[in-house]
């Protein structure tokens, strides 16, 4: 008999297939996707019961394609490129890898605190056009402690309690805003406190975002919400671009009412050239594309949790609650 064929989407590195190869069980025979021809794509999954896709979309026309599809994986949390109406009318469940990236993009999220406040892209320019001593004549240019401020943790799912525990080491004040509250015991372990999201953002010397994209949550940090910052904040995204205006904080950067952001998830990606945010010229803004996540040393964790999730689906086992997208989620 056949074994059931698992698609993996993306195309991946060399050493990123071997990884996740390592962690195919034999009950599957899998496939990894070569190109991003659409075409070829297409051919390549008409036959397959899973898919497992990360930054690739998943459109009406590709679960069509699809005849016996049994489940969509995601590699990550973020489900805003998977038709989840087209899964729905199919009757497909739709899973994420909850938790499995929440350290990779917590440890990076904390990255860009430390290289936004300490100015290190503005220090590696100065030292490789030869300058030496540190800038002390625009205030925009000097390097800031980590130590002494308000953090804002705008959603503590997995990714934002994985923050909060680490800002415990740094000597912070964290507060939190998220639809859910844990129990007492569970703020005071993650040394956080609940705040309100306006009066929240209001306090924030940093705004760090962990909520998924939804119709909830677009453009969740408004105009209206980045006028309001204090002056001098930083703002730090490592979710999704479509949750900020970013033309609003371009503007905001560019005339110094923010002291700083940095960057990994964009509203449209790749990076399109014309986009608000590569024309800020003033310090203190980093840019990565969409690198929160990527840790090589990780890939195996994350591949062995979605490889687990397809085993219970053959097995007639249900899928864990916390991985399992609600059908009435939307995007």
């Amino acid at each position: 008999m056949a074994r059931p064929v698992v698609v993996f989407l993306d195309v991946h590195a060399p050493e990123v297939r071997i990884a996740i190869e390592a962690e195919c069980p034999p009950t599957v025979e899998l496939r990894m996707a070569t190109s991003t021809d659409p075409a070829g794509r297409t051919a390549l999954v008409r036959d397959a019961a899973f898919f497992v896709g990360g930054i690739t979309p998943i459109p009406a026309s590709l679960i069509a394609a699809a005849p016996g599809l049994r489940l969509i994986h995601k590699w990550g949390i973020g489900v805003d490129k998977i038709d989840l109406a087209a899964a729905r009318a199919r009757g497909i469940p739709v899973a994420i890898t909850a938790g499995a990236n929440a350290i990779p993009v917590a440890e990076f999220t904390l990255l860009l605190m430390l290289t936004v406040l300490r100015r290190l892209p503005e220090a590696n320019t100065q030292i490789r056009a030869g300058g030496w001593h540190r800038i002390r004549d625009d205030t925009r240019l000097q390097a800031r402690q980590l130590r002494g401020r308000l953090v804002a943790i705008v959603g503590l799912g997995a990714i934002g309690r994985q923050v909060a525990k680490r800002l415990q080491a740094f000597d912070v004040e964290a507060r939190y805003f998220d639809i859910r509250r844990p129990t007492s015991t569970e703020e005071a372990a993650l040394g956080v406190r609940f705040q309100e999201l306006d009066p929240l953002l209001a306090a924030a010397d940093i705004v760090t975002l962990h909520v998924p994209y939804t119709a909830a949550t677009r453009r969740m940090l408004s105009r209206e919400r980045i006028s309001q910052l204090r002056p001098g904040a930083i703002v730090i995204n490592t979710a999704r671009g479509e949750i900020v205006d970013e033309v609003a904080l371009a503007e905001a950067l560019e005339t110094g009412a923010l002291g700083g952001a940095g960057i990994d998830v964009y509203g449209g990606e790749p990076l399109r050239p014309d986009h608000p945010l590569l024309r800020v010229r003033a310090p203190g803004l980093v840019l990565t594309p969409h690198i929160a996540g990527s840790a090589f040393d990780n890939v195996g964790n994350v591949a062995r949790h979605a490889f687990r999730n397809i085993q219970r689906v053959l097995d007639g086992q249900p899928l864990p609650p916390a991985d399992l997208v609600s059908p009435d989620a939307d995007t």
